[in-house]
């Protein structure tokens, strides 16, 4: 208990409030000596150092280092147990290939190396990847597992098939997207270096 009481204390001395309060009433103190503040010269002092506490900006406290590299360490995880659910499940032809595809895309993100140090630079298509494999995927796989039997007991209405490859043809055309803007990153960086050589030739 009296270790924490001495540990707050240091921390109040070292805070910004207490140097800004300390600052004001040693202009208090030299208003003092001038002769200005008279009599009252403690009320002086004590309310310059309530004015410069007061008026100081907030301790901020740091928020917490994220490593984007072990958020997608997490996501390959996932990612593994996707494929394996993926594997599981007997899928018409056409969504079975676009489901491959989609796949194919998320594994060649999620490799690691420098593709996915690429990836994890850009929260936004760590988020579209990370939402494509943990909810959509799942989602439209197994909405289409339940929505068949349903369709067996109740023949007619639109085909759960044509929805689960709709579903799965607007995820990976997602995907694609995101592939695209991470290499237009790198070709961006590239086209960047290749100025900076001809104007350093031309200097």
């Amino acid at each position: 208990m009296a270790t924490s009481r001495a540990t707050g204390v240091l921390r109040y001395l070292e805070s910004r409030k207490n140097l800004a309060g300390s600052a004001c009433g040693m202009a208090g103190l030299a208003l003092t000596l001038a002769g200005v503040a008279g009599a009252y010269w403690p009320v002086v002092v004590a309310g310059l150092y309530g004015a410069g506490a007061l008026i100081a900006p907030p301790e901020r406290t740091a928020p917490p280092p994220f490593d984007p590299r072990e958020e997608l360490g997490v996501l390959r995880e996932d990612f593994g147990r996707l494929r394996g659910y993926a594997d599981g499940v007997e899928l018409p032809s056409g969504a079975g290939e676009v489901l491959a595809e989609l796949l194919e895309l998320y594994g060649a993100l999620l490799e690691p190396g420098w593709v996915a140090e690429v990836l994890a630079a850009d929260p936004e298509a760590v988020h579209v990847v990370s939402r494509g494999v943990r909810r959509d995927v799942p989602e439209s796989v197994d909405a289409y597992n339940r929505t068949r039997w349903w369709s067996r007991m109740a023949p007619g209405g639109e085909s759960p098939e044509r929805h689960l490859e709709r579903q799965l043809g607007l995820l990976r055309e997602e995907a694609r997207r995101v592939t695209a803007g991470l290499h237009e990153v790198e070709a961006r960086r590239q086209q960047t270096h290749t100025t900076y050589l001809e104007e350093r030739e031309r200097s």
